[in-house]
């Protein structure tokens, strides 16, 4: 597998900024427009004005959103705003929360991890990239030469190795960040920089198979980034900064690696869905706080969904699995058995939803709420995707249906930066 290696962070120097809740943020790709002026607003330190800049009218090359995070970006580390560790580090991760009442602990650790050509590689993503999100990241990337966001990537630990060290070694001491957002997530950041213990964990993930989780736009970025700098050199060594992404890493085998569903809102439908009964099983459900339990239920031998409409809630049974062979042509059984797959091709197709009338959220309640609203025709609320099955398609080298995966939580943006100069 690909190693992984100890850095130098750049990070927020708390005697500047105070608070840390106003100076960290969510990922860049699930920020709205709104709450990009809001985190803009909170601080003028937030992370935001250098992740994730706004546009403006008057932009040209020499003036534009990412030269002015490359501004912000040296102006902080002048200020002392942001500073640099002495040491070389691997950075502990730890995330509690809260999911309908049940409490959750998930511990990864934040490092870089070796870039390696495909052919080589044991890296596995599971969804496509649009081009637009690359070059935007790369842009970024080219101006401030450094690494501002994490690539989230599970690996397997059954025997918790690295845990055990984090638990024995880590966890008795101070986290050097310790910051309750918004959603009442408490993150905690630790930094390890013992050689020794580095080398350990090194070691425990050796050989190992590692499956992208989220931020697949800022991997493939990170490896055009690479390809870009590597052709103008002629002495590539494989050491150069450049052939590392910064990358938190969390156990695949956890009980508290949590996914979530995303749901469908379809705000336009084209033409009546009068076919279910062909293919579905149809239950009415009156009270909406019975969904979840009886998809869940439906989920665990056959393929369900709920359907929301302003006539009522129904829960979507498929009736025959071998229909999903006839109809479904493309790509692996693996491939073919996921529920979002079977929306597209049994329903979604049928009726003719073109790609921009459809809205994905996590939010059950959003779907009901648009829907009550009259912002929508209808919402399809499905199970979340199985460890094993994001597993089986990322190894068949297939993607998944767009909005498949939604890991929680997310990975703090602006808790590390990787400089590369």
């Amino acid at each position: 597998m690909p190693r992984i290696k100890a850095f130098k962070a750049v990070h927020y120097n708390k005697e500047k900024i105070g608070d840390f809740k106003k100076v960290i943020s969510p990922p860049y790709d699930i920020i709205s427009e709104d709450e990009q002026t809001y985190l803009n607003n909170l601080s003028p330190y937030n992370f935001t004005h250098i992740d994730f800049g706004k546009d403006r009218p008057n932009d040209d090359r020499s003036n534009n959103k990412y030269t002015r995070a490359k501004g912000l970006f040296e102006e902080w580390l002048r200020k002392e705003v942001l500073v640099e560790d002495d040491k070389p580090s691997i950075y502990f991760y730890r995330q509690e929360y809260k999911i309908q009442g049940q409490k959750y602990s998930r511990t990864g650790f934040i490092s870089l991890m070796e870039l390696q050509d495909e052919a080589e590689s044991k890296v596995y993503p599971h969804e496509n990239t649009h081009a637009s999100a690359v070059d935007d990241r790369l842009k970024l990337t080219s101006a401030l030469n450094s690494g501002l966001s994490c690539i989230f990537v599970c690996y397997s630990d059954r025997n918790r190795n690295v845990e055990k060290i984090f638990l024995k070694k880590v966890l008795p001491t101070d986290p050097m960040i310790d910051v309750v957002d918004k959603d009442d997530v408490h993150h905690k950041l630790w930094r390890l920089s013992d050689p020794a213990l580095i080398k350990e964990i090194n070691d425990s993930l050796s050989d190992q198979q590692l499956f992208i989780a989220d931020g697949h736009h800022r991997y493939k970025m990170a490896m055009e980034y690479r390809n870009m700098r590597k052709e103008k050199r002629s002495n590539f060594t494989g050491a150069e900064p450049f052939n590392y992404v910064m990358t938190y890493f969390t156990n695949l085998d956890s009980k508290d690696l949590v996914i979530f569903p995303i749901h469908r809102i379809i705000t336009k439908l084209p033409a009546p869905i009068n076919f279910l009964e062909e293919n579905f099983r149809i239950d009415k459900i009156k009270n909406k706080n019975d969904l979840v339990i009886m998809l869940t239920k439906a989920g665990a031998n056959e393929h369900a969904f709920g359907m929301y409409t302003r006539d009522g809630l129904l829960l979507l049974r498929l009736k025959n699995k071998l229909l999903i062979s006839e109809l479904i042509k493309e790509g692996s059984k693996d491939f073919k058995t996921l529920d979002a797959t079977i929306l597209k091709y049994f329903i979604l197709d049928r009726v003719g939803i073109k790609s921009n009338d459809i809205k994905y959220t996590k939010d059950v309640h959003e779907v009901f709420d648009m829907v009550d609203m009259h912002q929508a025709e209808c919402g399809f609320i499905l199970n979340p995707v199985k460890i094993s099955q994001l597993k089986a398609i990322a190894l068949n080298g297939e993607r998944m249906p767009p909005k498949t995966t939604y890991f929680y939580p997310k990975v703090l943006s602006g808790l590390t930066v990787y400089k590369m100069d």
